[in-house]
């Protein structure tokens, strides 16, 4: 328990430097602080599948650390800033849009991500697809007016559409959300350059809802679709309250995660790039049809069914405050959107 604890705040504390560092070197400190931390909460297993995660965990984010170092001092060579908004320098703004992107898992850098998620427990893999990607994308924040709009706009279309595409045949869990992180980094990263408050706003809610997502499939005890069809018996309302945050994920209309959608669409409009906007909307159709999927794997399988598991006991443990609240923001904030847009 200690071990842990130290981890989870090193964890934070990896973060908390990031986020409210000016300096290069700092950013640079916080991201490897917070790499050391993560790497024995996946490897905590000791399955080999669970070393192994660990080690391509940390091959790529060391890579994408050195990179992002070497970005910040061939910038300070040349202008002689390392200030983080001060990013000026062409050569240095691609070299840290390509580490950003491999520290978060854009395409064409993603491939360590679901292997990674699939090796590491739920939770985890909800650090792993929430705090973890919170550093990256506020150095994103504050260097988006100097990067390259094309390059990520690119870089987010592609995204959107390999985390569609190879989402359609996966069984596990885990790896599905992993794609479908992929395909929502891809919303964040095409409105990074034109209006980054939403890509915050859209990171905000894209982390409640997989909070949500990982600790209901935590609490049931879920890791593959076969598993999922038969955990109804379990806790049911829990389960219709899955099916409701899935959906919420994929972005259907009366849930809140329409919201960051529905606002980057408006904004790619307003900045003309209308073609843009219906691609990654059309390439969304991909991963609402794997959420359609997990969604009707874990209510619409009533019996009787063919499947040759054992039916698991209801349980009477009630369900915990986290969850419910959780479950209830990931769904209902859609009608509040006009107060979350003055916030930001």
């Amino acid at each position: 328990p200690q071990a842990k604890l130290i981890f989870i705040i090193s964890l934070l504390l990896g973060t908390t430097i990031t986020i409210s560092s000016n300096h290069w070197v700092m950013a640079w400190t916080g991201l490897e602080i917070n790499t050391l931390a993560i790497l024995p909460l996946i490897s905590k297993s000791h399955h080999p599948r669970a070393i192994e995660a660990a080690t391509k965990c940390f091959l790529v984010q060391a890579a994408a650390s050195a990179l992002i170092l070497f970005s910040s001092m061939t910038n300070a060579w040349h202008t002689g800033q390392w200030d983080i908004t001060q990013m000026t320098h062409p050569v240095a703004c691609l070299i840290l849009t390509s580490a950003i992107a491999m520290k978060l898992g854009l395409v064409p850098f993603h491939f360590w991500f679901p292997e990674v998620l699939q090796g590491a427990p739920l939770t985890t893999g909800l650090l792993l697809s929430t705090v973890m990607k919170f550093p990256p994308i506020t150095l994103l924040f504050m260097t988006s007016p100097s990067l390259n709009p094309t390059l990520l706009t690119i870089l987010a279309l592609l995204s959107a559409a390999l985390g569609g595409w190879m989402g359609l045949n996966q069984t596990q869990i885990r790896k599905i959300l992993a794609f479908s992180s992929i395909s929502h980094l891809g919303w964040m990263a095409i409105i990074i350059s034109f209006d980054p408050k939403l890509t915050l706003l859209s990171f905000y809610l894209y982390a409640l809802m997989t909070t949500a997502v990982f600790l209901t499939l935590n609490s049931m005890k879920v890791l593959k679709l076969s598993t999922l069809m038969t955990a109804w018996t379990k806790t049911p309302s829990l389960n219709a309250m899955l099916l409701l945050t899935l959906l919420s994920l994929a972005g259907l209309p009366p849930l809140t995660g329409f919201l960051p959608k529905w606002l980057i669409i408006q904004e790619l409009t307003k900045q003309g790039m209308a073609p843009a906007a219906t691609i990654i909307s059309l390439l969304s159709l991909l991963s609402l049809y794997f959420y359609l999927r997990l969604a009707y794997c874990a209510t619409i399988t009533l019996p009787p069914h063919t499947t040759n598991h054992m039916k698991q006991w209801h349980t009477n443990e009630p369900t915990s405050v986290s969850i419910a609240i959780l479950i209830t923001s990931s769904t209902m904030l859609l009608p509040m959107s006009p107060m979350i847009s003055s916030f930001i």
